[in-house]
């Protein structure tokens, strides 16, 4: 699954490269990458417990938010994305959690305090937040309703 969103950022970030059949494709399918993203969000939390650095669910997760915020930099799924229902709530309260999270234990979450000495941790949930702030960013832009919301 973590190959496959991989493939489908790669694709999604090469904007030059898609015909509006691929981009309507892309559009049809934000909906369940979305509904996979509110489901899935927490096993990220489960890494600031966890030894295992190698959760799927969590990998996974970390894949959909990354092109969630590839597709919400895209005009055309963007308004598609900032009307799904409750996709901007869980953004928020997913940051919330993962800011709580790296109060009370390592956080695993920003680069800033992965780095040990001169040695930097490649924690596969590193920047997190900030994709998750990106992806709040791109849900409010030029939607005053996901304005208020937030």
């Amino acid at each position: 699954r973590v190959t496959f969103l991989e493939l489908m950022m790669a694709k999604i970030s090469d904007k030059n490269s898609l015909t509006s059949e691929e981009m309507n494709v892309f559009v049809r399918h934000a909906d369940f990458l979305a509904g996979c993203f509110q489901e899935k969000c927490g096993a990220v939390l489960k890494l600031t417990v966890a030894a295992d650095a190698e959760d799927e669910e969590a990998l996974v997760t970390i894949r959909l938010l990354d092109v969630l915020c590839e597709m919400t930099s895209n005009s055309s799924q963007l308004e598609h994305l900032q009307a799904f229902p409750g996709l901007l709530e869980t953004a928020v309260d997913t940051l919330r959690l993962t800011h709580l999270a790296g109060k009370q234990a390592v956080n695993i979450f920003t680069a800033t305090h992965a780095v040990t000495g001169q040695e930097e941790i490649s924690h596969p949930a590193v920047g997190f937040k900030s994709h998750l702030i990106r992806l709040i960013g791109n849900l409010c832009y030029k939607n005053k309703e996901n304005q208020d919301k937030v």
